[in-house]
């Protein structure tokens, strides 16, 4: 590749770099110091430590290769480790909130450190060393675009467990919505390709493309509604064990869940805590933080399914218009305000990442990316279950029809709902 090729390609990513940076920073914007500090519970972080963790990445992993580049701090090679053991032994993730210092300042005084010498190396760099870092820039940048993600779930999270229910900022309200009727997709099967072989960024767990054989089936227009949910929790789907996988049952007992998460009831009506504060809940919007346990109860309670997460990519192969996404800025899952076109499926990507019936496991032919990086997914393949189709806290870059999202079976602090498949 010649010289002016080189400098064209390290422009876009400088440009990328600094466009993905720039976003996360806007996120944090609307909080005090006293809201990122807060780990609300040991799965979630406080916004202080994904702010310094995605620095961290690129001080480790990019910056760490380059020959005369001086750490910020080289303390924080532990404190902001996540979980790549082969770099040493990562700060304890339950006790994150535990880190009063270093200080909020401090970490922004990082993060501008680390952009410095990102951009020295991206202005600079040649053609092999170029060739080098670019693709692990390229995972960095999807990195953070997932901890955008992450914090703005995690900021949701400090929120919601405080009595005031405080905003995270003013956000549109919701409006009832003339649902659309349940008119069902059918999709003839067959031998179908599924999994990652087009050019650009991808995940190791995207791939290899491979062929796999799908039974005839059939996909629900769009996701269950809030309204629909509602008709479970009224029938007793909270008091039926019978619709409820063991362990599902088990988990709804011993916790007490009622309704999905971040729903309360004063006995007359349900109100949801958003990001935009406490608001009624909308019958039209799509039901959204609800664990794969409660997706599964639904859908037995329904007399229908799941969709596997290949039925899934298959459907979303033919064109879709997108729903809700971080750069719309509503940050709560949107209703319907008409049906899709006849033939066609409504929001499967963005609004709520959508459950499916598979478990996460690898592709036939998997292989990890190479050296830490290779932590990044694979060693995560087991008693998670994969979901499909971004949310709307997901940037629009970053999601696309063969992404593999995952998650415990129990959880339900991510924006997480689902669609039915018969």
């Amino acid at each position: 590749m010649n010289e002016a090729a080189i400098t064209e390609r390290r422009e876009q990513l400088l440009g990328a770099y600094r466009e993905v940076r720039s976003t996360t920073e806007g996120l944090i914007e609307p909080l005090e110091i006293e809201d990122m500090v807060v780990q609300a519970m040991p799965d979630a972080s406080p916004t202080k430590w994904h702010l310094a963790h995605t620095s961290w990445f690129f001080e480790t992993l990019v910056l760490g290769r380059v020959t005369g580049y001086e750490p910020f701090d080289p303390r924080y090679a532990e404190l902001f480790n996540s979980y790549y053991e082969s770099l040493g032994e990562p700060y304890p993730r339950d006790s994150r909130g535990l880190l009063s210092r270093p200080t909020v300042s401090e970490v922004l005084d990082y993060r501008r450190h680390v952009d410095q010498g990102m951009a020295e190396v991206l202005e600079s760099c040649g053609g092999e060393r170029f060739e080098e870092l670019a693709p692990i820039v390229t995972i960095g940048l999807n990195h953070e675009q997932q901890h955008q993600e992450l914090l703005l779930m995690d900021v949701k999270q400090v929120l919601a467990r405080n009595p005031l229910r405080p905003a995270y900022r003013k956000l549109a309200r919701g409006s009832s919505a003339c649902v659309p009727p349940m008119e069902w997709q059918a999709f003839e099967g067959g031998l179908v390709r599924v999994g990652n072989s087009a050019p650009g960024f991808a995940y190791d767990n995207e791939g290899p493309a491979h062929t796999v054989y799908l039974r005839p089936f059939e996909l629900a227009p769009r996701p269950v509604t809030n309204g629909e949910y509602r008709a479970f929790i009224a029938d007793g789907g909270y008091r039926r064990p019978e619709l409820w996988l063991s362990d599902g049952w088990s988990l709804v007992q011993r916790e007490g869940w009622q309704a999905p998460l971040y729903w309360e009831t004063d006995g007359a009506r349900w109100r949801v805590m958003t990001l935009g504060g406490l608001r009624e809940v909308v019958a039209g919007e799509p039901v959204c933080h609800v664990s794969f346990y409660e997706a599964d109860a639904y859908a037995r309670w329904s007399g229908y399914r799941l969709p596997s997460e290949h039925e899934w990519e298959h459907a979303a192969g033919e064109p879709t218009s997108p729903g809700t996404l971080l750069e719309d800025g509503r940050f709560h899952p949107s209703a319907l305000h008409a049906a899709p076109s006849p033939g066609k499926l409504a929001q499967l990507i963005g609004d709520v990442w959508e459950w499916t019936s598979s478990p996460y496991v690898a592709y036939p032919g998997y292989r990890p990316f190479e050296g830490s990086l290779g932590e990044y997914n694979g060693k995560f393949m087991a008693n998670q279950m994969v979901l499909r189709g971004g949310s709307c806290v997901t940037p629009k870059r970053h999601v696309r029809p063969t992404y593999r999202n995952f998650y415990y079976p129990h959880q339900r602090w991510m924006f997480a709902g689902f669609r039915l498949a018969r």
